[in-house]
């Protein structure tokens, strides 16, 4: 066990209110054991009641980044129906100006239509592509925003979406892609990066999710391998980001000014990479 604030330091000592591991330099002695600084002050009974309601009533409950990018997707696979597009496949000027795609008869980033690396991750090739999409971005998406907060997972969310289209550049430059998943991924990576770091955010099966996904990846045809890879290593490196590489937790600790600029970083380098490739293309 290693203590929450300091990811380096082993310990064997726990907090008597939330179990999480504290070392020497973290530990409070109160008249009902060791606990950590977040809960050596901690309200009881009455006052801790109130006082998340009025925290509640602040800061809000439940995962709403999470709805509003599903309500986001929705609208657009929505408003792609409208536009003519069938529940099958795809179409629609929405579409067309917003796939990722190098060169198209509509345009494409090889024309210097940039935006497409992150208008991508919003559209959608059928009902089934989306409907399976948000299943999976509001199971493992509520519970991970909810540990990291809102804007460090919208953070996570929208670099992970750039770094899957760099990936989908890489790996088959020549296929038009779009979908969710590789933003899914990297939330998926960010909890991987999370559990290893003893909070285990999906209850422990950060791992057991990715390897069942990583096997569907490579199993079934025309799905983006490097659109998956690639927001799978943007969520992880944002994660680390986040933890300022190992030396504070990404949940707990403050990410600071090295942790943002990871992150800025990491969406410099999918956008790096993306205009590699595709100057070496056109």
């Amino acid at each position: 066990m290693t203590c929450y604030r300091h990811p380096d330091r082993e310990t064997r000592v726990s907090c008597s209110e939330c179990g999480r591991g504290i070392c020497p330099d973290c530990m409070v002695f109160a008249p009902v054991g060791i606990r950590c600084p977040d809960h050596s002050g901690a309200p009881q009974g009455k006052q801790r009641v109130t006082r998340g309601v009025r925290r509640a009533a602040f800061e809000g409950t439940g995962a709403l980044v999470t709805k509003i990018m599903i309500g986001i997707n929705v609208a657009v696979y929505a408003l792609n129906l409208a536009q003519g597009s069938s529940l099958g496949r795809t179409s629609g000027r929405l579409f067309e100006e917003g796939a990722l795609v190098i060169l198209s008869p509509w345009g494409g980033v090889g024309d210097g239509e940039w935006w497409r690396l992150i208008t991508a991750a919003f559209l959608h090739g059928s009902v089934i592509h989306i409907a399976m999409n948000m299943f999976v971005l509001y199971m493992i998406g509520a519970p991970i925003e909810q540990a990291i907060g809102r804007g460090r997972f919208l953070a996570l969310y929208l670099i992970s979406g750039l770094s899957g289209s760099a990936g989908a550049l890489l790996l088959d430059p020549n296929a038009i892609t779009v979908g969710a998943s590789g933003a899914i991924f990297g939330i998926l990576g960010a909890a991987l990066i999370l559990e290893r770091q003893r909070t285990y955010v999906l209850g422990g099966s950060a791992l057991s999710l990715l390897v069942i996904n990583l096997v569907f990846t490579f199993a079934i045809p025309n799905i983006s391998i490097g659109g998956h890879l690639g927001g799978l290593a943007g969520g992880a490196l944002g994660a680390l980001a986040l933890s300022r590489f190992g030396r504070t937790h990404a949940i707990y600790g403050r990410p600071g000014l090295l942790g943002a600029a990871g992150l800025v970083a990491v969406g410099i380098l999918s956008i790096a990479l993306a205009y590699w490739r595709v100057q070496g293309l056109v």
